[in-house]
């Protein structure tokens, strides 16, 4: 009950609502970033799959 009534708190405030703007705002990043490495280490890794390929055993 304490927590409800903090975080009911933190939304009454208006440095709670910019606190929960940045807090969205780094969510997003974190989003696109585990994208783009997700995209890039499919690349990468077909790459460095092409190279072993053509090194000769």
């Amino acid at each position: 009950m304490q927590f409800i009534n903090r975080l009911r708190q933190i939304v009454r405030e208006e440095s709670g609502q910019d606190l929960l703007e940045y807090a969205l705002l780094v969510a997003l990043i974190a989003l696109v970033a585990v994208g783009a490495v997700t995209a890039a280490g499919t690349t990468v890794q077909g790459v460095f799959t092409n190279i072993a390929a053509s090194i000769p055993a």
